[in-house]
């Protein structure tokens, strides 16, 4: 079986992840993560693990280090992998997200030539 999981999925994953990772509860990440999934595809996933995939995501949350996003990512997918779901996630880069961060530090990077000599005043 194979799963691939939208742009607008995968971004909600990283930025739950990178929430949980500031405030140390996976709560949320999990509800997250659950929600990334179609009911269908839930349920296959659960016909092939033989539990809930809620404490299927509870015990790869455990395992997870909680410092890394990819690392998250990629634990999912090995885990699934192991059941026999091949997990798949559309880049978000293809999203235009890495163009509006860019942007971002354009911007703040002029801010920071502005304030320069401030700073050369230390």
């Amino acid at each position: 079986m194979e799963i691939l999981l939208d742009k607008r999925a995968v971004k909600q994953i990283r930025l739950s992840a990178q929430d949980a990772i500031e405030e140390g509860d996976t709560e949320t990440l999990r509800d997250d993560i659950l929600d990334s999934f179609s009911e269908d595809q839930v349920e296959e996933i659960e016909r092939r693990i033989d539990t809930d995939f809620y404490d299927f995501l509870g015990d790869t949350l455990e395992e997870w280090s909680g410092e890394d996003v990819d690392e998250l990512l990629d634990l999912l997918e090995s885990q699934l992998a192991d059941v026999g779901v091949e997990l798949k996630f559309e880049s978000v880069e293809a999203a235009g997200d890495d163009d509006a961060d860019d942007d971002f530090d354009a911007d703040d990077d002029d801010d920071l030539d502005a304030e320069e000599p401030v700073d050369d005043d230390d």
